[in-house]
């Protein structure tokens, strides 16, 4: 109880309970030899029995052990009844029969200061000055490191990166700025890195006065570049006079190469694609061999083989035992990282398909990291796969609060929303998505399919680009041609899909034949999917697209064998109305 109060390493905890274990057979044995007199400790032999006062103290002894015990139990039922609802996967009613598509309760810390009050602040990426482009890695990875800097300060309120970044470029006024993202202040800078040394100018603005409330420029040696990060943190906390309720936070160091390596991995990794991911691999792999105890760059590198993995770029088994690896390993330096949780909660989900411990392991990456965007995400989805809707989208409405222009995390509300059967709000965030990303073909995709939902396919079929070789574009073409009686087409294209991407879309086969109605098929290609533990699994049971299948016995055989099965009963318990699709629902 006292270690995370008195901020004693973990290890403390162990040797308590080590020495205990070691002092136990010690007491027994003096507690059997000795007895306690009114003149003293005396062996047991030399006292007289009608002397004893044994029973006295047995009693005592009796009484205090009662007396505990009762505290013990009152305190695990205020935890179980009382606190219940404080913990991220409670089953309690009144979380089953919320409304889902409404939006959480405030914290404490929001009701004092409000979505936009005095404690929130964006990070604004800072500009590169240096003589050579290529370091812009460099100022977008410290903008992102104070960014999870501050992020890890319960008491501010801190826009995360991908909105933050969405501003880079764009000549705008800091107050437009701060509207949009909803804070009132603004952090920005400039970073100039010339051989071993850096320059970093850091200002802070508060836009309601429109004045710059603290600014400073930093002139050190690279190596030192941790320092400045964690100086900065602690000057915006003073000038915003945040009273911390606990250690501030500080930068994770290690050699600069390695930290550089780690800063351009970063940068590659947010592309998002096959050969961006190759790249950011690459510089975790080489940050990791200049310094193999860097936990930042070994959680970084789980999430980017894991993508490489579920995408198919690299050997499914392979790629996902390397990623599970990374993520321990980066548990093994650093067990308080939130992403290293994460990472392991998502390859225990996605690849390992054991839910129970994916809800625990991201439980203790939310303890972590409360405000980690990436974590809400993943607790999102795995709340999903678990039939918990409700806390779904609380997890995902907390991403977006914290990131309201990131692509990631609208996609995340999005298909919460579908996954909750709210097809209409999730139609109004990808269409959302769209305004910010016009071009994206997946984006587009998941309106046709929405719309699909909704019984509206010939609007769904504006969506759809008939000759894209995006796999989800050519997923859905499937649906909403079936929708519109075009079964010649939706054939031939199912064909193609079979013969060019059966290794990686084999739960999605599955999907087009059950909204066929080709129930056997359907199955034959669910039971592909299991063998190639295709990551789409983790959405089966709350798919519209499978509702066909529901009443076959060899759907709940199904879910018994993947484990899913007690999470299927329970959703359909619970949900007070349950959207019940097909072709033409509403």
């Amino acid at each position: 109880m006292l270690v995370p109060a008195l901020y004693l390493p973990e290890w403390f905890n162990s040797g308590v309970v080590f020495l205990l274990i070691i002092g136990f057979p010690i007491a027994l044995i003096f507690a059997w030899a000795f007895e306690m007199t009114p003149e003293g400790i005396k062996k047991e032999k030399d006292v007289d029995r009608s002397k004893s006062i044994t029973k006295v103290t047995s009693q005592k002894l009796n009484n205090a052990i009662i007396g505990m015990l009762v505290l013990a139990l009152g305190y695990f039922a205020i935890d179980k009844f009382v606190f219940k609802g404080s913990e991220p996967f409670s089953q309690q009613a009144s979380e089953q029969n919320a409304i889902i598509g409404e939006k959480r309760a405030l914290t404490p810390f929001e009701q004092e200061t409000g979505s936009g009050g005095a404690k929130s602040i964006a990070v604004l990426p800072f500009i590169n000055m240096s003589d050579d482009a290529g370091n812009e890695f460099f100022s977008d990875g410290i903008t992102e490191e104070l960014l999870n800097l501050l992020a890890k300060i319960p008491e501010l309120r801190v826009t995360s990166r991908s909105s933050a970044f969405s501003f880079k470029g764009q000549n705008l006024d800091i107050p437009t700025v701060a509207k949009k993202l909803n804070v009132d202040h603004i952090l920005e800078g400039s970073v100039r890195k010339a051989g071993n040394r850096v320059r970093i100018t850091a200002q802070l603005i508060n836009v309601d006065a429109d004045a710059h409330i603290w600014s400073e420029t930093y002139d050190r040696e690279l190596n030192d570049v941790f320092g400045i990060q964690d100086e900065i943190s602690q000057e915006v906390v003073r000038a915003l006079q945040v009273q911390l309720f606990g250690r501030a936070p500080s930068t994770v160091q290690t050699d600069t190469k390695a930290y550089t390596l780690y800063l351009k991995g970063k940068h590659f990794d947010s592309f998002g694609d096959e050969e961006s991911w190759i790249a950011a691999r690459a510089s975790f792999d080489e940050a990791i061999a200049i310094d193999p105890e860097y936990a930042p760059a070994w959680a970084a590198l789980s999430f980017t083989l894991s993508n490489l993995a579920n995408m198919g770029y690299i050997e499914q088994q392979e790629g996902n035992d390397s990623a599970r690896q990374a993520a321990v390993r980066a548990l093994e330096l650093d067990d308080t990282l939130a992403d290293a949780w994460a990472a392991l909660a998502l390859m225990q989900m996605s690849h390992d398909w054991d839910w129970e411990r994916a809800r625990g392991t991201i439980q203790t990456a939310i303890q972590y990291g409360p405000r980690n965007v990436v974590v809400l995400e993943i607790a999102a989805a795995i709340a999903r796969s678990t039939g918990q809707p409700g806390q779904a989208v609380d997890f995902a409405q907390r991403a977006v609060e914290l990131d309201p222009l990131s692509l990631s995390s609208l996609r995340t509300l999005g298909i919460t929303y579908w996954a909750s059967g709210l097809h209409k709000e999730a139609e109004k965030v990808y269409r959302q998505i769209l305004e910010l990303n016009p071009q994206s073909e997946t984006v587009n995709a998941f309106v046709a399919a929405v719309l699909g939902l909704q019984g509206k396919p010939e609007e769904a079929w504006q969506f759809i680009d008939g000759g894209s070789e995006n796999l989800w574009q050519r997923f859905v073409a499937v649906l909403v041609l079936v929708d519109l009686g075009r079964e010649t087409e939706a054939h031939h294209l199912t064909q193609q899909l079979i013969n060019e991407e059966s290794s990686v879309m084999a739960y999605q086969i599955a999907e087009i034949y059950a909204w066929r109605d080709e129930v056997d098929k359907s199955f034959e290609w669910l039971e592909r999917a299991y063998v190639q533990k295709d990551v789409g699994i983790v959405q089966i049971i709350y798919d519209p697209f499978l509702i066909s299948l529901h009443t076959d016995p060899r759907w709940e055989e199904f879910l018994l064998k993947i484990g899913m099965i007690d999470y299927w009963k329970n959703l359909q318990t619970n949900r007070s109305t349950e959207t019940k699709p097909g072709k033409g629902i509403q």
